[in-house]
């Protein structure tokens, strides 16, 4: 049995066959000939995401309730692609699930070889056999009132009825230009007409989750005003949505398949309708009696799906609105949507982003060190939602308030937006900025509950100051991160417990207080030191050593009064440069020394190596030199580096005619009065009893 994958998963071909559409559909006494229908036969290759893990689990669902396991019972059909969308009818998509997601590649090429494959084989004179399974859905039917639609609800399999809607909407469009009458019968599976309570929703048969659902309905009916979407999935960001990608590629596919060489083909365009209409179906699994969608959602997508931990933090947060009487009825948890978890559904959100080895939602990291900050503990972003379930139904931090809940994560997004806004200049965004130079996403806990702790910029800027001082000088100092989890959260729990007034200094004391070398702050005898002597200089640390030089640079110039901004990017350089034994040679010295090298000149040799990699030898360009100049005599190099004047770094550089070891202290001792300065020193140890 290969791995549950669920609806919108990495595809799985094992394919479905029966003798006949009421064999299929079977007999819900006999559960077990519907787990053969679905699981039993997965030896011939082809089918489309077969084996569907909502099928799977639900079929497993079905069987346990035939033998007792629950009071209700659910009913299996055979549905074709067509018949999904007969007749006067409404899917909606519940806020608990995720976006539409089905990519070209795998999900839709291999939904479109299918297809493509049963028309090629009516064309070909094939007579009417089992339809072709292509997974399974489950749903629910809901309550409805005098005019309005009947509507099902979506539990599970909502990115194959999303796919299969888009498909259609190819179709009507293809078909249009070739066909009207094609056209016509297409745009009927997505359109309902007649009498009905709110035409403006209603008329559309699929209803998307909120995100989705301005590029969805412009796909179906780009005249449409449809009410309720301000503010959501916003043009202009560049974002080609799924829902559009799926259109056009399915419309390209489409009409190269019923216009081969270009020529419009009548016959292959009746044999793809016919395809969608008997030939390709799924397993419609309707849910009856009691039991609860949203359960029944978690329940099936509970083992290695492909669900983030944010959809599943979603679904577990507003199922439990809903439960607890929060909110009354949809309007109240679209209300209670819009105003929290909306913006979390945006496209910055959803982006991948990397901390170690580990590569996440956006959104998945922000809940992580959500939940680390309220939990004032180490929290891992592999169970994050299993953490988070249990955190709220053990502790209870909220009560019964899920608005109080989610305004708690509103407010972490906010400050984690500042922080993570690679173009802000406000504090946060300074810090970001520090933060993925210096790769302390272990701080961000911290910074989420100082961010929505502080109000005033200029005092959580000072805060913001401890910590990156803290980090710069056990950086170069050579001090391990090893430790910083602990570090920060232990912050977290220490300053829950001063009153707002004392906060900043328990802050800087907080951090003063460790001894070992996990968490000490170095004083500035120690960080001078290392500053001036310690080698700095590796390849996998020109990151943080560009972002120190940076802060240098623009203390320099607030120091004179020089506003200048640089927007090119930066980079690193050595005066003296790595290889420097053939244009560079000691003082006193000449290469023959290298071939029968003295005691003196070994030592000589000894300390230049150690001054090389040091900060009083390393300077920012604005645009790098050639190897032949960076490598060259020191005739060659300085006017190089002088016609960079634009940096205050390297002015100071014209007053020297030579580059030596000396000149390298001189300029490490002089940077180090600066680096003291920005990144300052922790409190002095209070004095004991005399």
């Amino acid at each position: 049995m290969p791995p549950h994958e669920g609806d919108g998963c990495a595809l799985w071909r094992p394919e479905v066959s029966g003798s006949s559409r009421d064999h299929a559909i079977a007999s819900v006494q006999h559960p077990d000939c519907i787990v053969h229908r679905v699981r039993g036969r997965r030896g011939r290759q082809g089918g489309f995401c077969l084996s569907s893990a909502a099928a799977d689990r639900a079929i497993d669902r079905l069987a346990k309730t035939e033998r007792g396991c629950t009071g209700d019972f659910m009913k299996p059909f055979t549905r074709t692609i067509i018949d999904l969308f007969d007749g006067k009818r409404r899917y909606l998509i519940p806020l608990y699930q995720r976006q539409y997601a089905w990519k070209v590649t795998p999900q839709l090429e291999l939904l479109w070889q299918d297809i493509a494959r049963e028309a090629g084989r009516l064309e070909t004179g094939g007579g009417a056999i089992a339809p072709h399974f292509m997974g399974a859905i489950v749903i629910a039917q809901m309550k409805t009132f005098g005019k309005q639609v009947q509507a099902f609800e979506v539990i599970d399999g909502q990115q194959r009825l999303t796919t299969f809607q888009l498909l259609m909407v190819a179709l009507r469009d293809v078909a249009a230009k070739y066909s009207p009458e094609y056209a016509a019968e297409s745009a009927k599976h997505l359109i309902n007409d007649g009498v009905m309570e709110d035409a403006a929703i209603e008329r559309f048969k699929l209803w998307p989750s909120l995100a989705d659902r301005r590029a969805f309905t412009r796909v179906v009916d780009p005249t449409a005003v449809v009410p309720g979407l301000d503010g959501v999935d916003a043009d202009g960001d560049g974002v080609v949505r799924p829902s559009t990608a799926a259109h056009a590629y399915f419309a390209d596919r489409i009409e190269a398949h019923i216009c081969p060489g270009g020529v419009y083909d009548a016959f292959k365009l009746e044999k793809l309708f016919e395809a969608l209409k008997t030939g390709l179906a799924v397993v419609s699994i309707e849910l009856e009696g009691g039991d609860d969608p949203q359960t029944i959602f978690e329940t099936l997508n509970s083992r290695g799906v492909d669900l983030t931990a944010g959809d599943l933090m979603r679904n577990f947060i507003f199922q439990r609105a809903t439960g607890l009487g929060m909110v009354a009825g949809d309007l109240a948890i679209d209300q209670l949507y819009r105003g929290y978890w909306l913006p979390l559904d945006a496209w910055f959100w959803r982006e991948g982003d990397t901390r170690g080895r580990l590569t996440r939602p956006r959104l998945d990291w922000l809940l992580s060190d959500h939940l680390a900050m309220m939990k004032a503990e180490l929290v891992s972003v592999e169970t994050l939602f299993d953490g988070y379930r249990r955190w709220i139904i053990d502790k209870t931090p909220f009560g019964a308030d899920v608005e109080a809940e989610l305004r708690a994560i509103a407010a972490s997004a906010t400050v984690f937006r500042r922080l993570t806004g690679y173009d802000g200049n406000d504090v946060l965004g300074r810090f970001g900025r520090f933060s993925r130079a210096f790769d302390v996403s272990t701080a961000t806990p911290l910074v989420l509950y100082l961010g929505t702790t502080i109000e005033d910029q200029s005092e959580l800027g000072a805060a913001l100051a401890f910590i990156e001082s803290f980090i710069v000088r056990r950086d170069i100092c050579g001090l391990t991160t090893a430790g910083y989890n602990k570090v920060f959260t232990d912050l977290i729990a220490r300053l829950r417990a001063v009153e707002r007034p004392g906060l900043l200094a328990a802050l800087r004391d907080g951090l003063a207080t460790g001894t070992l070398d996990t968490a000490r702050w170095p004083d500035d005898a120690e960080f001078g030191d290392a500053w001036r002597s310690r080698t700095q200089y590796k390849p996998a640390r020109q990151g943080r050593l560009r972002h120190l030089f940076e802060r240098l640079e623009e203390r320099k110039r607030a120091n004179s009064s020089e506003i200048v901004e640089i927007k090119t990017d930066l980079t690193l350089e050595h005066i003296m440069p790595q290889k420097w034994r053939t244009h560079w040679p000691i003082l006193g010295f000449g290469h023959e020394d290298e071939a029968t090298p003295s005691a003196e000149y070994l030592s000589r040799q000894g300390a230049r190596e150690a001054k090389v990699h040091t900060m009083g030898n390393l300077t920012l360009l604005t645009h790098g030199l050639n190897a032949a100049v960076s490598n060259g005599a020191f005739s060659v190099k300085m006017p190089a580096l002088r016609a960079q004047s634009a940096l205050v770094l390297n002015r100071e550089l014209h007053d020297h005619a030579e580059w030596n070891e000396d000149a390298i202290t001189i300029r490490g001792a002089s940077l180090f009065k600066i680096a003291a300065q920005l990144w300052q020193a922790p409190p002095a140890p209070a004095s004991g009893p005399a």
